[in-house]
């Protein structure tokens, strides 16, 4: 089948399966049917309050059924998602309302001068036709939001455009299924999980937020073949107690997928173990999509640390800091670029690339190839702690603590040193539970360098990455450092 229009896909899937859940929220569950005639009657309603082809739409909205409605009434408006936090300070919302200048903003309460908001919950007038409305197809389907760590917020708007064929498959999905994502929706990852599984026809559940002994009992209950997750979720199943992780039925997972950010060696392997080598698998890419690699965890195992090699749609290389591509096993700045030619996947409002000559972009990221091709990430450039001459990685620290048992998360920055320039400072989340520095000591000595081990350690008891895995180092560096 063709490439069919966003503005029509669910009517593709109410059509063949009227009857099949598309979406799942607590006790709440939308059919195709339903969620196609729910977002034509919520598209009227956005049209009536200016809403066109092209516009951006500000979605504020929290994880739920609400949010799908919107999304799907913004598609068939011919107009964009531009997916924001529900929990975003005011500040930063107006900021990326000036930036994005949208026709409308969605799951505001407060109502704005500038632009028209409807609040969270809103229902569109009963009076209003469900019928479909003509088929409008967006420029971009999608306008995603980033730069928390940089201080300043920039939009990233895709150059694909708002179809999908249906029948054509996305990574190794089925169609039909069942789809789990308990992550934010407002994410990359997570809305492409999302969105992807329902214009395949899958059944998407979603929650409010990440539970550990939740996600597992909705694998069970909802018969799961396709799990989203990001390297914090993964510790925090693998935290519980093992005879709860073996408490449920997980025989219907055949893809579990985990991106967004690093996953310590030792936390894949452990669930390679638990579930198989042929579930796991990872991608690594940016929002941007100028390039992304893929691997299973089969391959993982003989390529032990690796995110994998470039897909067939871009190129990679390593450079250092004069441009110079480096030989496989040097570490240096990561640079590609799509074969359809750089700019053909998205555009930025309120940044620039990072471009060198020949179209090669980065995203701040560092790493290095092995003799294979395969892709093995160190860090952000922009993380990089420079001690005493020397170039650390917060990550690879991160995962070393990471993995001392009663560790929750643990995010690693540079302090000011007069004699070294910086030092190594370690935050580590808890979760209340006391635990030995000595010994957490100790078991860092067995796995880094000296240089590398932290001079000072914090422990508080608060989740220090949120649901997707992120972390803001430079916010926690300029708390710490006035």
């Amino acid at each position: 089948m063709a490439s069919v229009s966003l503005s029509r896909i669910l009517q593709t899937w109410a059509d063949r399966t009227p009857d099949k859940i598309a979406v799942c929220f607590d006790d709440e569950r939308l059919t195709f049917a339903e969620l196609d005639s729910r977002s034509n009657r919520l598209a009227r309603a956005y049209q009536s309050l200016g809403v066109k082809a092209d516009d951006l739409v500000t979605l504020a909205l929290p994880n739920g059924s609400e949010y799908f409605v919107s999304c799907f009434a913004i598609w068939k408006c011919g107009a964009t998602p531009q997916p924001v936090s529900a929990r975003l300070p005011q500040h930063e919302l107006l900021q990326i309302i000036e930036l994005a200048e949208p026709a409308l903003v969605v799951g505001l309460d407060s109502p704005l001068e500038s632009v028209a908001t409807l609040p969270v919950g809103y229902e569109a007038d009963s009076a209003l036709s469900d019928d479909q409305l003509p088929e409008a197809t967006a420029t971009s389907f999608k306008a995603m939001t980033s730069g928390g760590s940089t201080g300043r917020p920039k939009l990233i708007i895709s150059a694909v455009r708002a179809v999908f064929d249906p029948d054509g498959g996305f990574l190794n999905y089925g169609v039909g299924g069942s789809v789990l994502v308990p992550g934010p929706l407002y994410h990359n990852g997570p809305f492409l999980w999302a969105m992807n599984g329902l214009f395949l026809g899958n059944q998407v559940t979603v929650t409010k937020r990440f539970d550990a002994s939740q996600t597992l009992a909705l694998i069970e209950r909802e018969k799961v073949d396709t799990l989203y997750l990001v390297p914090t979720m993964m510790q925090r199943i693998w935290n519980l107690a093992e005879t709860e992780r073996q408490a449920f039925d997980l025989s219907s997972l055949r893809a579990l997928w985990h991106l967004a950010a690093p996953c310590p060696p030792w936390l894949k392997e452990a669930f390679i173990d638990w579930l198989g080598a042929d579930v796991i698998c990872e991608l690594y890419g940016g929002t941007e999509g100028q390039g992304s690699t893929v691997i299973s965890g089969t391959e993982w195992l003989a390529h032990r640390g690796s995110v994998g090699r470039p897909g067939d749609h871009c190129e990679m290389k390593v450079v250092d800091d004069s441009g110079n591509t480096l030989p496989a096993g040097e570490i240096g700045e990561l640079y590609m670029r799509p074969k359809t030619g750089p700019g053909s996947t998205y555009r930025y409002i309120g940044a620039d690339a990072r471009r060198i000559e020949g179209g090669w972009e980065s995203l701040g990221d560092m790493g290095y190839f092995d003799a294979d091709g395969y892709l093995y990430l160190t860090d952000r450039r922009t993380d990089m702690v420079l001690s005493g001459g020397r170039n650390i990685y917060p990550a690879e620290i991160e995962a070393a603590i990471d993995s001392f048992a009663g560790v929750r998360s643990s995010a690693v920055i540079g302090m000011p040193d007069d004699e070294l320039g910086n030092t190594v400072h370690a935050i580590i989340d808890h979760a209340g539970a006391p635990l030995s520095e000595s010994a957490l000591m100790e078991h860092l000595r067995e796995r880094l360098t000296s240089y590398k081990l932290p001079r000072s350690i914090e422990w508080v008891d608060e989740p220090l990455r949120d649901d997707a895995g992120k972390v803001r180092r430079r916010a926690l560096r300029d708390a710490r450092v006035q």
